[in-house]
């Protein structure tokens, strides 16, 4: 098997991905909302293109393996850090949402490192999905009457957060044992 060419499809999706993060902080910060919420489902279409495409024609490659999970959190953490400066998002929201992340990320690293592998949770797709809904719903001008509805949509989301945090370390324990 030869090494893939960083060259391809998915790794440049997933570049563009990086460099459009300050953009799209600047539009939030900025108050631009259309044109936040449009850069936001372009580069969260761009996420699910880059892993569909590179499974696909057998495009994965280490970088993309890496810059991936990146610029997947690198987005998610600058759109709530904006929303709590630019927007009504309670900043709790924020920290237990990046604590989770950045801990499950750094938590597998380090398990990487000692020769086990954690596979992603079965819960992982869900939690992405309510952070982006709920995350599109705050950057979307919504009227006032759906202020409520966004903010149950982005606790789902911490809920689903915080389980599928547990979760990792609960399979992970019974894989180690």
């Amino acid at each position: 098997m030869t090494d893939q060419s960083n060259w391809n499809l998915p790794n440049i999706l997933t570049s563009l991905r990086i460099i459009f993060i300050p953009v799209f902080a600047w539009l939030v910060l900025t108050q631009q909302w259309w044109w936040a919420f449009g850069l936001f489902v372009a580069l969260m279409i761009t996420d699910k293109l880059d892993g569909d495409i590179a499974r696909a024609r057998g495009l994965v490659t280490d970088f993309g393996k890496i810059a991936d999970p990146i610029a997947d959190k690198a987005l998610m953490i600058t759109a709530l850090v904006t929303l709590n400066i630019a927007s009504t998002l309670p900043v709790w929201i924020t920290v237990v949402i990046v604590v989770r992340e950045l801990g499950i990320t750094f938590w597998r690293m380090w398990m990487l490192r000692q020769g086990k592998v954690v596979p992603a949770s079965k819960g992982g797709k869900l939690k992405t999905a309510l952070q982006s809904v709920g995350v599109g719903m705050y950057l979307c001008p919504l009227p006032a009457w759906m202020d409520t509805p966004t903010l149950i949509v982005m606790l789902l989301a911490v809920a689903v957060t915080v389980v599928t945090g547990i979760q990792y370390l609960l399979d992970a324990e019974k894989v180690n044992k």
